[in-house]
């Protein structure tokens, strides 16, 4: 399974996120129908931007929690002290597409980031 997972400020706007997956997926030379799901910190995917990508890609939005971003945080490839300090891990949306993609998962390389939000996409370890 691979997954885009996002971290994004509160009301994000479609054209941010959607920004930022086209970084990633540039970045890891994929394309969008390969994605099988979004991923976003629980409490956060009610956001509309973040449903509309979902629903834009025709993917489940899978909320990720507190405990499993921070089991996920030993496999990251970024840090942000910010983050760090606000949240308890080291990237929004690294760990929450690690977490997402399964145990095994690893990522494809950091995360991008666009004005407002960041994407990074894991690959579940059977994949």
């Amino acid at each position: 399974m691979m997954v885009a997972g996002f971290g994004y400020r509160k009301d994000v706007a479609l054209d941010a996120l959607e920004e930022a997956l086209a970084l990633a997926l540039s970045h890891c030379d994929i394309e969008r129908r390969q994605i099988d799901a979004i991923a976003a910190a629980s409490g956060k995917q009610d956001e509309a931007a973040v449903r509309a990508i979902a629903a834009e890609l025709s993917v489940p939005l899978i909320p990720v929690n507190q405990d499993a971003m921070i089991q996920a945080s030993g496999r990251t490839l970024s840090h942000s002290d910010r983050v760090m300090a606000e949240k308890a891990v080291p990237s929004v949306a690294e760990t929450v597409a690690l977490a997402a993609a399964g145990p095994a998962s690893k990522l494809l390389g950091p995360k991008v980031s666009s004005r407002s939000a960041s994407c990074a996409i894991a690959i579940g370890g059977g994949s």
